[in-house]
Order: C-alpha cells, then sequence, then structure tokens
C-alpha cells in the first residue's frame, strides 16, 4: 500500500510540474489575446450600445446603433459585398495553393526557389503591393491593359467600373493568399506516406485519380483549415479596398465591405458607436458561418 502511494505522489508530481510549465508556456499567449483581442473585443460590444456626445464621450443610447444598422442600406450593401467577394476568391484561393502545392511537391530543379517566389507576397507589406497592382489597373497608362492592347483588346477600367472592381481587388486577394495557404498543404502533404502513391502506381491508378482517391482525402484537415481561415480573412477584407478604390468614385459603393463600413463610421466620420454596431455584426456572421463548417466539416474531413 506503502508503495502503491509513493508512486501516485510521484506521478501527480510529474503531471503537477507538468501543468506547471504549460501554463507558463501558455501565459504570453493568453495574455496577448486578451490584451489585443478579448479586451477590445468586450469594450467594441459595450461601445456598440452608445453614440459620441460632447468632447468625445460616449452616450448611452441602448439598441438604437443596432435598429439604424438594419435600417440602412449601405449596410445591406456591404453585406452583399462581402459575400460576393467571399465567393470570388476562397475557392480559387483553395484549388490554386492545392494545385501549387502539389506541383512543388514533387523533385523538380529549383523547387526551394519556385516556393519562395509564390510566398514573396505575403512578406511583402499590404500597401505597397496595393499601389503596384492599382497602378497595373491603371486603365489609362497601366500595364495590364497595355499587354491587352498589343492583341486588340482594349482592356476594363480595373478599379473604376462598378462593374469591374471586385473582380479586381478578388485578384489581387488570390495573388497574396496563394502563397501562405501553399505552405500549408506542402505541410500537409508531406505527412502522407509514400507508400500509398506506389500501392496506387503498382494497382494502375493514373496520377489524376491518385490525387482524387489519395491526395485530397489525406489532405482533407488542413484543407478545412485552410477555408476557415481563408473565409475568415474574406469576410475581414479592408486594406485592398481602401488602399486601391477612390473613396469618391463610383466603384466604391460596390466594393466597400463590412470591414471597410466599419473603418468609415469609426475614424472617418467619427460615429463610433455605429461603427462598432458594425464591427459586432461582423463577428456575429463570421461566428455564424464558422459554426455552419464545423457542422459540415464531419461530412467531407477524414481524420
Amino acid at each position: 500500500m506503502d508503495k502503491n502511494l509513493t508512486v501516485k505522489k510521484k506521478i501527480s508530481k510529474r503531471k503537477l510540474n507538468e501543468w506547471t510549465w504549460g501554463y507558463i508556456m501558455v501565459f504570453p499567449t493568453f495574455l496577448g489575446l486578451m490584451a489585443l483581442n478579448i479586451i477590445p473585443m468586450i469594450q467594441t460590444f459595450f461601445l456598440s450600445f452608445e453614440k459620441a456626445g460632447s468632447f468625445g464621450k460616449g452616450v448611452w443610447v441602448g439598441l438604437d446603433n443596432y435598429k439604424k444598422l438594419f435600417q440602412d442600406p449601405g449596410v445591406f450593401k456591404a453585406i452583399c459585398n462581402t459575400f460576393k467577394y467571399t465567393i470570388l476568391t476562397v475557392p480559387p484561393i483553395v484549388i490554386l495553393s492545392l494545385i501549387v502545392a502539389v506541383l512543388l511537391n514533387q523533385n523538380i530543379k529549383g523547387r526551394t526557389v519556385y516556393r519562395t517566389i509564390y510566398y514573396l507576397p505575403m512578406v511583402a507589406a499590404p500597401a505597397a503591393i496595393a499601389m503596384i497592382w492599382k497602378w497595373l489597373f491603371n486603365s489609362e497608362y497601366g500595364l495590364i491593359n497595355y499587354l491587352l492592347s498589343l492583341i486588340g483588346i482594349n482592356g476594363p477600367k480595373w478599379v473604376t467600373d462598378p462593374n469591374v472592381a471586385l473582380i479586381s481587388i478578388a485578384i489581387v486577394g488570390i495573388w497574396g493568399a496563394v502563397g501562405y495557404n501553399m505552405i500549408l498543404f506542402l505541410a500537409g502533404l508531406q505527412e502522407i506516406p509514400k507508400d500509398y502513391y506506389e500501392a496506387a502506381s503498382i494497382d494502375g491508378a493514373s496520377p489524376l485519380k491518385q490525387f482524387f482517391t489519395i491526395t485530397v482525402p489525406l489532405v482533407s484537415p488542413t484543407m478545412f483549415f485552410v477555408v476557415v481561415t481563408s473565409l475568415i480573412g474574406s469576410f475581414q477584407a479592408f486594406d485592398t479596398i481602401y488602399m486601391m478604390i477612390d473613396k469618391n468614385g463610383t466603384a466604391i459603393e460596390s466594393t466597400q465591405s463590412l470591414a471597410y463600413l466599419f473603418y468609415k463610421y469609426s475614424f472617418t466620420l467619427n460615429d463610433r458607436g455605429y461603427g462598432a454596431a458594425i464591427a459586432m455584426l461582423l463577428l456575429v456572421i463570421i461566428l455564424i458561418v464558422t459554426a455552419i463548417q464545423l457542422k459540415l466539416q464531419k461530412k467531407w474531413v477524414t481524420y
């Protein structure tokens, strides 16, 4: 009995030591999340029930901001733009990232260089990227329309035409996200045993069949993570819209997202209470979409 008690005490001390070091390692991240995410989110929630009063002091208005929110046609337009942007960007990001990852997972010459080139957009400053793309999309002296003119095509007004501007923003979003998600898919692909592909080749399976029967099912957990993060990122689209679209132009109404609308009311129009209400609406939409994905992932993700 004494020996058993001694063993239990030793085990408990070891577990206590592991838990202690675990909490010590997690604490900096927890502190950062509290300071940069949780506390600001709570403050934004309470701010959404206020409006700016004299000398910048908040005045409690209850649900007035939310009543205004659901009666504002600009908000519904921004929601539509946000979902359009998501539909335009997320499927191409997931598909292109997976294809590029599969190609760069092969034993080809210079694959390290190619991987670096694809990842470069994640290293560059978003503002610099947006300015370069704005120049490329310029309808008068931009490189893209110049190249199109060489083959007899009159290029569109990429960032000023309301019918085309959102597509232009989506192109930049896809280009910027493929490199990062490619790295995630590469990590998932390298966890797949080579034996599966060798056995499939012996059975006569073509590379395309191997891709859909081996690669896609086994990389589906990574794909699920990429889909979730890409959706959240697309709902938060702001920087490219802000940098590339003229604030006084006709294209701004067809491109402004909920995140852009939040910035507009909070920092341009100085209506922080209404801006906070828009931010809370965006948070609820993201939570609902993420919850739906978590529910549906059981049907297609293979663990």
